[in-house]
This record gives structure tokens, C-alpha cells and sequence, in this order.
């Protein structure tokens, strides 16, 4: 009797934990993130097998699947993707980048304009 007391109170216990488990795991994330984690990592590895210009291809393709999901792209995507472009000369495409996670992050405007002092002249 004892044992069928003590299951019985596991799983009462065990019982809404389950559920609060399976609620958290099904809400929907506020990013994004699409391959932008590994194109990081490339980024800043040593032996880095892609180029900036296959990278900014992989970012402009995973921008376009966030996009075509409806979620946001994360906080650094677009100052990343516009470092990208400053290492291949395009400037103009990084000042556009950089202001642009300048303004969907209000929060990165220090950094930014850090970043931007270097190509607007």
C-alpha cells in the first residue's frame, strides 16, 4: 500500500511538471536565427574554409528564409553582415548594414557609430 501511495504522489508531482515542460518548449522564438551562428564561427575561425563573399551569400540567403518565415533577424546579423561587406570594399553596403542594426537595436547605437566613424567621412 505504501508503494502505491508513494507512485501515486510521484506522479501527481511528476504529473504538471510534464505539462509545464511541453508548454515551454513549443513557444515560438523571438529570432530568427537561420545559419547566422555558424557563419559567426567561420568568421572568426583561423583556417576559415569560406570567403567573405560566400559568407555574405550565406547570410543574404539565411536573412531571406527568416524573412520568408516571419520572424526577425538577431541582435548582430546585420553588423556582421555589414563587416562582411567593408572586407570586400563595398562601404556603401556596410554603412547601410551598420546603420540598420543601429536601428532595429537602439541599444548597439555606441558601437555602431564607433564602427561607422571608420567609413562615413
Amino acid at each position: 500500500m505504501t508503494f502505491f501511495l508513494r507512485s501515486r504522489a510521484a506522479l501527481v508531482t511528476a504529473l504538471p511538471l510534464l505539462a509545464l515542460t511541453a508548454c515551454a518548449n513549443h513557444q515560438p522564438t523571438l529570432y530568427g536565427w537561420g545559419n547566422y551562428q555558424q557563419e559567426v564561427y567561420q568568421y572568426f575561425k583561423s583556417d576559415a574554409s569560406k570567403s567573405p563573399e560566400e559568407q555574405i551569400l550565406a547570410m543574404q540567403e539565411s536573412a531571406q528564409k527568416v524573412s520568408a518565415a516571419g520572424q526577425k533577424l538577431p541582435p548582430g546579423f546585420h553588423a556582421h553582415l555589414g563587416l562582411l561587406y567593408a572586407s570586400t570594399g563595398k562601404e556603401d553596403l556596410a554603412v547601410a548594414e551598420l546603420e540598420n542594426e543601429k536601428t532595429l537595436f537602439p541599444e548597439s547605437a555606441g558601437y555602431m557609430d564607433f564602427l561607422l566613424r571608420k567609413y562615413k567621412k
